[in-house]
């Protein structure tokens, strides 16, 4: 019961935060829904893909893709690069991640808390105080209650950098790839199989993900440092 009402409260605050967003955008409002809509697909996929790729039988016949298993992780890049696509496919050239980025780690931080009342995504033994018992009777790391913490932070800070214009067209990078760091770094206290030099799965993503997202940051700032020396040149021959 718990479970439902803080998933329902982590999607109903995520989509009451972007509706605040008052920021100037040359989109219409189909472009908004089809932008919005392909986010909220990409993060769907990418969050049963793991699930669905280990259940052959149920890919197939489309069982798994409505089971309950799923990654936050894969979950925010689908989202990334389902906007990404809405974007390539309407021919929208604004950004758009600043304004999804503290919305959206304010759902993934109440999200988690449903988690934690679920029952799932716990940690390793451990004989810290504010161990929690789930199934098994051990005391475990609340590794959900850990990463809610972290997501809360992150929406706080992000909207520090926002307001100050810090990282400008960033956020949403930024964001994913401090995720990126504090998820390979939680691994170590969470019950995943080691698959390759004592790395797990999530791991080895982690550190391919934050390969990738550093030369898109590189590739944006590119851009929007040349981009800002064409308009100074164009000012000074002006």
């Amino acid at each position: 019961m718990l479970s439902a009402i803080f998933m329902s409260l982590a999607i109903g605050s995520g989509v009451y935060l972007l509706t605040l967003d008052k920021t100037p955008s040359r989109q219409t409002l189909i472009d908004k829904f089809t932008v919005g809509l392909c986010g909220i697909l990409g993060a769907t996929l990418g969050a049963k893909l793991p699930f669905a790729l280990w259940d052959w039988p149920g890919l197939l016949d489309g069982t798994t893709w409505f089971s309950n298993g799923k990654t936050i992780m894969l979950g925010l890049v689908g989202g990334y690069f389902g906007v990404e696509f809405a974007k390539w496919m309407l021919e929208i050239k604004e950004k758009t991640g600043d304004r999804y980025a503290v919305p959206v780690a304010v759902s993934v931080s109440i999200g988690r808390l449903s988690c934690f009342f679920g029952g799932c995504c716990y940690g390793t033994p451990t004989d810290l105080p504010w161990g929690v018992i789930f199934h098994d009777g051990i005391l475990r790391h609340p590794t959900q209650i850990y990463e809610s913490i972290f997501h809360a932070t992150m929406a706080i800070l992000l909207a520090i950098f926002r307001h100050y214009g810090w990282f400008r067209l960033q956020l949403f990078k930024i964001y994913l790839l401090c995720y990126f760091v504090y998820r390979f770094i939680s691994e170590f206290i969470r019950p995943e199989p080691k698959v390759f030099l004592s790395l797990t799965a999530y791991q080895w993503a982690c550190v391919f993900f934050t390969l990738l997202f550093l030369y898109l940051y590189w590739h944006d700032e590119q851009l929007k440092n040349g981009s800002l020396s064409s308009a100074k040149r164009e000012a000074l021959s002006s």
